[in-house]
């Protein structure tokens, strides 16, 4: 029986990843082959034309991560940046592009988007817990067109587990301090027929903050039946539930010197609930032919009460009079209901060819695919009076101040070849993206005590359309068994949010999709045995890269044309093994990774104009240091050649432990350089805390694990930040602080 082509591989920690599957292959697990596959494995090196990774099953377990931040910190290029300490709400950058809500990420569940509106609002605010996977691909490069809509940064895979053919069970416990709880369990075998896996997770803590305490369950069932030779079924249902007491705000710089952990919003409240059902269908037609088929739907629902947006807001509603000051914070102060319910579906067919068995004279594959994809969004916001209200109040702030429907329906196919003569491969690929985007704005009087003042009253309606064609070409050359060159160029494509290109009105906006070139090249193989790298280097250029204004010294969350961008730089990944490179036996292995990142240049490089602040008391014309040096403050200046606020030169990941006789021990270090908070570069904090250069830290973390070798039974103990070291991680809001220490311990068990 033949299996779908698979157009991309090797990962760039191939060593673990060949341990992986050696273990997945030893538990009797049977992977369907009904999914999308975004990387590949190890056996196929060298047929990718671009830089990716593989954080594997090994790697999760060698460092105990707790979010999936943790896990992505091991993959060069990318800037996971934590937020409240639970990686509910990541926010991931690549190469330099701003990590906000990991917007210019394409973030997939087995090739199908996990993002609850990819089109018309990709805006991370949910993340299934890391646990739920058995490992992670990135994919860079040309290759992207094979995925969409993002096309720019890359796109991020996780693996679920496959069902297993003999009965299974696992459960895992670990409590730690900041009322740190994490219950972990999967049960699985055959029934019905096929295979059935139950894998159920619930996390707690109180992160990053005081007075915030997150909590989240989730439950995943997946089933997959062989119909015959040549038919396969996937079945995935999952429901993931958040109730957190969690704020939006960061802290002004005068709150952050007095109390850097502190939160005075005890009030505030987020609510979330996502029901995912997705259904693949695997057809052989052939040895030369495979068609792959995926339906996909996903409900998820975001409830937010909250008293503050930012750290400018002391309160939010100062104006109303039962709400003078932050003294009245728990009292007479009211709050702000963001609510948001999204419904996305879609289907999706992959069409894989063999070269070789279509007898083309020539080697590798071909793969093509469509893709139907809709959106529908439902945003409300509702003011109440009290800190605790839950539904539209009637004082001066109260009321419906939002209520409106936003849909994006999209089309889209590509195709992809790789075209193998010898040890050189062309691989050429196309996609087309075509997108309608609606707008429907509902009078606030529809709700039961909605208050129209200071709202859009008069139904109004808008509609757009978008519609982009993303070539990309890349290329391998095996110039050595173990030595690949590879390189590529493609269109780098992110469609705007449905709110960014329609108005509240009904109007259009002048703000266009963005658009880049993206250029790489790199080597990656065994540089002697048991050491293997990849090294690329990068080149995104952007014509129109989409910033948020808050981080450009505007005002609240809309966003903003950039202009010319470019991104220049490097990356670099490190593995070792001294067990594959025969210096020890096969009970004992001394590991090390290293994944780094420069980037070199992340800079505006087209005209934009922006105003320098005055404060403390400063008047016009004082002089403000800045990245480019003192300028004066109170006017407006050109900031072309500035660098890109959130793209620190410097990101880095090293680990180096031991493996021996069941005991696993690793020490980590991560780290990054400073970077600023706005497109003037400022270096001073300003009195809000927003803007001001974030300054570069360091963290070391250590985990330990033992097991008896063939046992059932493991302990472990592990510590993030293990020097408890303070420093700032993000400013958009206010002044975030980064992740204290940590400690956790726990035990695993399975049947």
């Amino acid at each position: 029986m033949a299996t779908a082509p698979l157009l991309l591989a090797t990962p760039a920690f191939a060593a673990p990843a060949a341990e992986s599957l050696a273990v997945t292959a030893a538990a009797g697990d049977s992977a369907p082959d009904t999914e999308i596959i975004v990387v590949g494995d190890a056996i196929r090196a060298g047929q990718i034309a671009g830089s990716t990774a593989l954080v594997s099953e090994t790697d999760l377990k060698r460092s105990r991560v707790f979010t999936v931040n943790d896990a992505l910190r091991q993959v060069a290029g990318l800037f996971p940046r934590d937020e409240e300490g639970a990686g509910a709400r990541p926010n991931i950058g690549i190469r330099g592009l701003n990590p906000v809500r990991s917007t210019k990420v394409l973030l997939l569940e087995d090739g199908v988007p996990l993002g609850y509106a990819p089109y018309g609002d990709n805006a991370s605010y949910y993340h299934p817990p890391i646990e739920r996977f058995t490992s992670l691909e990135v994919l860079k490069g040309a290759a992207q067109v094979r995925f969409g809509p993002q096309t720019i940064g890359g796109a991020i895979n996780y693996i679920t587990p496959a069902t297993p053919e003999q009965l299974t069970a696992r459960f895992t416990g670990s409590v730690g301090n900041r009322d740190t709880v994490n219950l972990d369990g999967m049960v699985g075998g055959q029934a019905l027929g096929g295979g059935l896996l139950l894998h159920v997770n619930h996390k707690q803590t109180d992160g990053n903050r005081d007075n915030q305490h997150l909590r989240f369950t989730d439950i995943f069932v997946k089933g997959s039946w062989d119909l015959g030779a040549d038919h396969g079924i996937t079945l995935k249902l999952s429901r993931f539930r958040e109730d957190s007491q969690v704020t939006y705000s960061g802290l002004t710089r005068a709150e952050f010197a007095a109390d850097p952990r502190g939160n005075v919003f005890v009030n505030d409240d987020f609510q979330t609930e996502r029901w995912n059902a997705t259904i693949s269908h695997r057809w052989t037609l052939s040895d030369a032919a495979t068609l792959k088929t995926t339906a996909y739907y996903q409900h998820f629902g975001r409830d937010w009460w909250r008293q503050s947006s930012n750290s400018g807001q002391r309160p939010n509603d100062a104006s109303d009079p039962a709400c003078g000051s932050v003294a009245n914070l728990n009292t007479g102060c009211g709050n702000e209901g963001r609510l948001r319910y999204y419904d996305t579906w879609g289907v999706e067919s992959r069409l894989g060819l063999d070269h070789d068995d279509l007898g083309l004279g020539f080697g590798g594959e071909t793969e093509m695919g469509i893709r139907f994809h809709e959106e529908r969004q439902r945003r409300r916001q509702w003011n109440g009076d009290t800190p605790t209200a839950r539904t539209p109040g009637t004082s001066v702030n109260g009321g419906v101040r939002e209520n409106n429907e936003r849909d994006a329906s999209a089309f889209s196919a590509f195709i992809q070849s790789r075209l193998q003569f010898g040890d050189f491969a062309i691989i050429p690929g196309v996609r087309g993206e075509f997108i309608d985007f609606a707008r429907r704005n509902l009078p606030m009087d529809v709700i039961a005590g909605g208050r129209p003042t200071g709202a859009q009253n008069v139904p109004s309606e808008g509609r757009q359309t978008l519609d982009k064609l993303l070539p990309g070409i890349g290329m391998t050359w095996r110039v050595a068994s173990d030595v690949t060159l590879y390189g590529g160029v493609h269109r780098g494509f992110a469609s705007p949010r449905v709110e960014d290109i329609i108005t509240p009105a009904g109007g259009s906006v002048d703000l266009d999709a963005e658009l880049s070139w993206n250029w790489e090249a790199g080597v990656r193989g065994s540089i002697v045995k048991g050491i293997k790298g990849d090294a690329t280097f990068f080149v995104m250029d952007f014509a129109n890269q989409i910033i948020p204004q808050s981080v450009a010294g505007g005002i609240g969350a809309t966003l903003t044309s950039a202009g010319r961008t470019l991104h220049r730089g490097g990356e670099l990944s490190l593995t070792l093994s001294s067990r594959d490179a025969g210096w020890t036996d096969a009970e004992t292995d001394v590991f090390a990774r290293l994944a780094s990142t420069w980037v070199a240049t992340a800079r505006y490089s087209s005209t934009r104009i922006a105003n320098v602040p005055c404060f403390d008391g400063a008047t016009a014309g004082t002089l403000v240091a800045t990245g480019a040096g003192a300028v004066p403050c109170g006017a407006a200046r050109d900031v072309k050649g500035n660098r890109l606020p959130y793209a620190p030169e410097w990101l880095i990941s090293g680990a180096v432990g031991i493996e021996h006789k069941g005991f696993t021990g690793q020490v980590e270090v991560v780290g990054q350089s400073s970077m600023f908070a706005d497109d003037v570069n400022l270096l001073a904090v300003t009195p809000d805390g927003q803007r001001g250069r974030i300054g570069g830290w360091a963290q070391v973390n250590v985990a330990l694990s033992y097991g008896p070798p063939k046992g059932n039974w493991e302990v472990f103990v592990s510590a993030r930040n293990l020097f408890d070291r303070l420093y700032v991680i993000d400013r958009a809001r206010g002044a975030l602080p980064g992740q204290p220490l940590m400690v956790q311990g726990g035990i695993s068990v399975r049947y």
